[in-house]
């Protein structure tokens, strides 16, 4: 296994769409791994492969119960129930935007055996599912923000108090 580099924003191959895997490989099963390990290195709670410069839709996700891990996922239901919180990412680093999405979602994909997987769940989990897809769609949150702040001394458990507002309602331009 191996620790990637994680691109950042301003990388063109972030805004692209991720293709299909057509059949899992062993450098399929190499690449949940590599994701896997970069996003514990780097603290995260899920890493999708184009992040790493791989435009495979692959996405990896533990939000600390276990390691979930998605060839091909696609969100097949969302609630009409959504709520707004604050969302970081590892390929934005500093910045932290409120993201309203869907409270509940379905998503289904295969697992590295190739068995179709389906997961229904809410709350942050779903947010991070629904995070990592948009990756693969070449998508930041970034983009759907309602505002996006520059952090210096963040702090878990903080909410928008002392952060610095850098973009809000997608009307000002990004750094």
């Amino acid at each position: 296994m191996a620790v990637y580099r994680i691109l950042e924003e301003h990388e063109p191959s972030l805004r692209e769409i991720a293709k299909p895997v057509p059949r899992i490989t062993p450098n399929v099963l190499k690449l949940l791994d590599n994701l896997a390990e970069t996003m514990y290195d780097a603290g995260g709670v899920g890493l999708a492969a184009p992040q790493i410069g791989v435009p495979k839709r692959v996405f990896v996700a533990d939000i600390g119960d276990e390691l979930y891990e998605f060839i091909n996922p696609v969100l097949i239901s969302l609630s009409e129930e959504e709520e707004s919180e604050n969302e970081g990412c590892l390929s934005v680093p500093e910045k932290y935007g409120l993201v309203t999405r869907p409270h509940s979602v379905v998503l289904e994909g295969q697992n590295r055996l190739g068995e179709t997987v389906t997961i229904q769940t809410e709350g942050y989990l779903a947010r991070v599912l629904q995070h990592e897809t948009d990756h693969l769609n070449g998508v930041l949150f970034t983009d759907i923000a309602d505002a996006v702040y520059l952090r210096r001394d963040y702090k878990e458990g903080d909410d928008n108090e002392g952060w610095e507002i850098y973009q809000e309602d997608g009307i000002e331009d990004r750094l």
